[in-house]
């Protein structure tokens, strides 16, 4: 294991560290100075990611960046993931001016809504099981265990129309799926965490739509299979892997018939787990904070079709199809929250982020993993 670096802010341990978010999150914190410790079991992910994460931390001009640790590990082994963790707090703790392991950011979990359907007992074990473990673990290994949590603005279920743009003070609906439930007990589970153990920390991110690319194009969205998600579907049919891409209904109660939804770019959405984090640091948020991240703008699905179509000049072909059970109808966020408290805002234009997205998928090709 290399040196621990004395230079750092600290060490974030980092679960899901190989996934979409976590890995772009990653290359965030780094820059931002900070050493991540970043495990995964790559249930859902590849370790082609570490090998991006890599790459742009070697292109990076920051000037005090952090350096970046992995180890495989599944967040339900207790007694492996306690080990690791042990291993690096005890490895900082060799430097006498070290700050050691400073916060966590919890992204392991399952997320594909329709998969929860059919599997719940999978994302009942390991999306809670996981949790309870990290909890544990950064109050037996962390001086600071600040904790920011990977949240679904799914906690709401379908808000009513008046209820839109959504708060964070909004009524939580139960949602309609085990996936979003899960997301939904963890809450409970953090909050009531925070209320027993006086030195214990959360912020929860409600997340909108993550979608897009790193810049670089070495990192981005990577589902194994079908994608369960639109826009990785949407990059698949302009590159030639998937027939055509299904628009589930047409005939909600939206301006043209589609779902809407507030889509942010997944680097946005990484900067605010760092400002997450340096909020907590600097005991700027109160022991329990929940945010809404996203960027305040509903898009529909179609709009959002037509919009990649336009900017990439690609044909696409794409069908309406039925309603797809678990799917809300409009959703999209009131950020200004975070704005406000994390200093912290999301204003990349729709057509960057889907352009980051095809660059990505040109740099993948045309590969099929299904």
């Amino acid at each position: 294991m290399k040196n621990i670096a004395k230079s750092s802010k600290g060490l974030i341990l980092l679960t899901g560290a190989a996934g979409f978010i976590g890995s772009h999150t990653i290359v965030e914190l780094i820059e931002d100075g900070f050493d991540v410790l970043g495990v995964d079991n790559f249930y859902n992910s590849s370790p082609d990611a570490l090998e991006g994460i890599n790459k742009i931390v070697e292109q990076s001009s920051a000037p005090n960046k952090g350096c970046f640790f992995f180890e495989e590990v599944d967040c339900t082994d207790y007694n492996k993931f306690d080990e690791i963790v042990e291993k690096y707090r005890s490895k900082s703790a060799e430097n006498s001016d070290y700050r050691g392991i400073v916060g966590a950011i919890h992204f392991a979990a399952c997320k594909a809504v329709n998969e929860s359907l059919e599997k719940p007992l999978l994302y009942y074990r390991n999306n809670i099981e996981s949790l309870l473990n990290l909890i544990t673990i950064m109050r037996k290994r962390s001086n600071n265990p600040n904790i920011v949590f990977s949240s679904s603005c799914t906690v709401y279920g379908q808000p009513a129309d008046e209820d839109l743009p959504i708060k964070e003070n909004s009524p939580l609906q139960m949602p309609l799926t085990p996936y979003g439930k899960t997301k939904q007990m963890a809450e409970y589970i953090l909050q009531d965490c925070c209320n027993a153990y006086s030195n214990l920390k959360v912020c929860a991110l409600r997340y909108f739509n993550p979608i897009g690319a790193h810049p670089s194009a070495l990192i981005g969205e990577l589902p194994r299979g079908v994608p369960q998600n639109l826009v990785p579907f949407i990059t698949q049919t302009a590159a030639g892997i998937r027939e055509c891409l299904s628009v589930f209904g047409d005939d909600y109660n939206t301006p043209d018939g589609s779902c809407i939804r507030d889509y942010i770019w997944v680097v946005d959405l990484a900067k605010a787990h760092v400002a997450a984090l340096n909020k907590m640091i600097e005991n700027k948020l109160d022991k329990w904070e929940v945010f809404n991240i996203g960027t305040g703008k509903g898009t529909s699905v179609l709009e959002l079709v037509n919009t990649f179509i336009r900017i990439t000049g690609v044909e696409l072909k794409y069908r309406i199809a039925p309603r797809r059970e678990g799917d809300i109808e409009q959703v999209w966020a009131d950020a200004s929250k975070a704005e406000r408290e994390l200093e912290w805002k999301a204003d990349t234009p729709l057509e960057d982020i889907l352009l980051s997205a095809w660059k990505w998928q040109q740099r993948l090709g045309n590969v099929n993993e299904s």
